[in-house]
């Protein structure tokens, strides 16, 4: 079934956004790695540094007046929270995507139980903050759910036949 060129497509749109996932993952451990070790402090001057020109010229700009928020409400408590959640987040990713690419049939269910997860987390989120990125998130995520559900389908058939 591979040789049909639809097929092929579909393989290959499915590998890609695995690897997108794993590097994203990488991204996760670093990023939680890099908030353990700047003080909440730091993370607001950075912030104040980075917008300071933009809402110069637009005091009402969605993005930096939204960075800014975000890091006013940034807290010690709040820096160990998502520091944690992104390294689970990071970890778990790698380990499935390690699994997905290596065809293991029991990480094909499982990443889709976590994907099923991380989307409904994010939508409660999204209830929150109405993040345009965290709706982009959802429906990269619901992509890579739909990939992966057709690749486990070829995979557990070729499985049987085997």
């Amino acid at each position: 079934m591979k040789d049909i060129p639809a097929e092929k497509a579909i393989h290959k749109a499915f590998e890609i956004g695995v690897i997108i996932k794993g590097i994203d993952g990488v991204l996760e451990i670093l990023g939680s790695i890099l908030l353990l070790w700047i003080s909440p402090h730091r993370v607001s001057s950075i912030i104040v540094f980075l917008t300071q020109h933009e809402l110069s010229e637009d005091p009402h700009d969605f993005l930096a007046t939204h960075l800014l928020r975000t890091a006013q409400e940034f807290s010690s408590g709040t820096k160990l929270f998502q520091s944690l959640y992104l390294l689970t987040h990071g970890v778990i990713k790698i380990f499935l995507v390690w699994g997905l690419l290596k065809n293991k049939l029991w990480a094909y269910p499982v990443s889709i139980a976590f994907l099923i997860a991380f989307i409904g987390y994010q939508m409660y989120r999204y209830s929150h903050n109405h993040a345009l990125s965290l709706l982009i998130l959802t429906i990269f995520d619901a992509v890579i759910i739909g990939l992966t559900w057709h690749e486990y389908k070829l995979l557990r058939g070729s499985k049987a036949q085997e």
